[in-house]
């Protein structure tokens, strides 16, 4: 396996601390034997510098080994996942230190115990092969984490779409447009709008925008079918980029396009921005103080609010979860997506987000969603209407977890995405302690539906749920070994 030569310089430090700890050497002892200064060899082993011819030949010496022992890519196979690892986009591409680690810290934990980490490496790649993740997913995934790490909230950027908006002097209480944004690209950085003609270009038909960087200008083009509502967030996105001067992006969010974490990260700002001044903090606070604040649940006044920013349920659930930690207190809640075809009982689950911690539900593999989730119930409901086209259902749903006891208020919204005549929920869940108990006043409505839920059914314990769709298998296979456990236990203390 070929490394990329950045690695390399990763590669031969832990290849010469393994040699070094093999030998029983002490960094010391190396020090003395070769010639090389103790704070040198240290750089080396950490990664951070590769010796000269000289050097490599002065260390293979005094370690009694054979120089091809140090500079060949080639390591044991005990340790090959850490050369997978090494060759992989990981360390060159995801910017660890977001994470609060480096590649030479990443290697010396690597180096510390290489058989056993060297297993757990092997694992993850396993797993990733058999669920056919690539490397975008893994963005993704990393993306998915850095949110969460953040409580999907950045003061800066916030600071940065108020700095915006002040700059243009534009009102408290003026929602920007379509026609505003195209208008300040155009004008102010250079930008020429076209629409994507899918006619020259079918293979572009399911890309929603393209950016294509010109020569004194830059070319976007837009899906056709796009609504008023997806192109303004386009543009606002767009706007994001110039302001923040954000230089490494996506030119498109088709996921096979992501070549770096970093490209990733700052289309994330981008869009984090564009919903920032789409969609104002300061007005949005209001009108969700306003909405909690209602004796009753009113799931009308909810899309009144969404209405009123222009936007779509899922954009709207995003801002709202941006705010509800900081200005709420509201820090435990999800975000869900689910995609299911009319006549299909299959709903697969497409985005996911956790506040707090980590919460049900969230994704299972291979397994059953719990059917009793509002988030699935809305799906079921809205397939059942004769003409769905346009229409957007609001539900909201009490769910107690089996099992746990834990309460969430789960709002979900639904809608026909045509013309796939695919329908898609977007579901929001508040997870119920004091606090958010003290910020809801309409909890206690008649109208609100209060439903007691579980996980997948392979792991409910619900036995008579008439809308299982599968044996709860997990379920049985732990308390089986729970069983197995405590009769050794007994054994072994009789």
């Amino acid at each position: 396996m070929a490394l990329k030569p950045e690695n390399i310089r990763l590669l031969f430090g832990l290849k010469l601390k393994q040699l070094r700890i093999d030998k029983k050497l002490s960094l010391s002892d190396l020090s003395s034997k070769s010639g090389l200064s103790v704070s040198y060899i240290n750089e080396i082993e950490k990664g951070k510098k590769y010796p000269k011819p000289d050097k490599i030949k002065a260390l293979a010496k005094a370690m009694e080994v054979d120089i091809n022992a140090l500079t060949s890519p080639k390591l044991s196979k005990r340790m090959e996942p850490i050369t997978e690892l090494l060759d992989s986009a990981i360390l060159t591409e995801l910017p660890l230190e977001l994470f609060g680690i480096d590649p030479a810290t990443l290697l010396q934990l690597l180096s510390d115990a290489p058989t056993k980490t060297s297993a757990f490496i092997g694992t993850l790649i396993e797993i990733a092969r058999n669920y056919n993740m690539s490397v975008e997913q893994f963005y993704f995934s990393a993306l998915r984490t850095y949110q969460e790490m953040y409580d999907n909230y950045f003061e800066d950027l916030e600071q940065e779409a108020e700095r915006f908006l002040a700059e243009r002097s534009v009102p408290d209480d003026l929602l920007l447009d379509e026609l505003y944004l195209k208008s300040l690209l155009e004008s102010e950085y250079g930008y020429r709008i076209r629409v994507l003609d899918d006619k020259d270009h079918p293979e572009l038909d399911d890309v929603r925008s393209l950016t294509i960087p010109k020569k004194g200008h830059t070319l976007l083009l837009l899906n056709k079918r796009l609504s008023r509502v997806q192109r303004t967030f386009i543009l606002g996105r767009e706007v994001g980029y110039q302001f923040l001067n954000l230089k490494k992006r996506l030119f498109t969010t088709a996921l096979v396009e992501a070549e770096s974490f970093e490209q990733l990260l700052n289309n994330y700002f981008a869009s984090y921005f564009a919903s920032a001044i789409l969609i104002k903090r300061s007005l949005l606070v209001k009108r969700l103080e306003d909405f909690f604040a209602l004796d009753t649940w009113q799931p009308g006044k909810l899309l009144e609010i969404i209405e009123y920013f222009n936007t779509t349920p899922e954009s709207f659930c995003y801002r709202a979860s941006n705010v509800f930690p900081k200005f709420f207190g509201i820090n435990q809640l999800f975000f869900l997506r689910f995609n299911s075809y009319p006549g299909h009982n299959r709903f697969d689950m497409t985005k996911e987000l956790h506040l707090g911690r980590k919460h049900y539900p969230h994704t299972k593999k291979d397994e059953h969603y719990c059917r009793r989730w509002v988030g699935l119930t809305i799906l079921q409901e809205l397939a059942e209407q004769p003409d769905s086209r346009g229409k957007v259902l609001c539900r909201a749903q009490v769910s107690e977890y089996v099992g746990t006891r834990e309460r969430y208020l789960v709002i979900s919204f639904a809608k026909n995405m045509a013309p796939d005549i695919k329908n898609v929920s977007v579901t929001m869940g508040i997870f119920l302690d004091p606090v958010s108990i003290g910020k809801i006043k309409f909890l206690s409505s008649p109208d609100l539906v209060v439903g007691e839920v579980s996980g997948t059914c392979e792991r409910c314990d619900i036995f008579s749920c008439k809308v299982r769709m599968a044996a709860p298998v997990v379920l049985q296979r732990r308390h089986k070994t729970e069983l197995l456990k405590n009769a050794l236990k007994r054994l072994v203390t009789e």
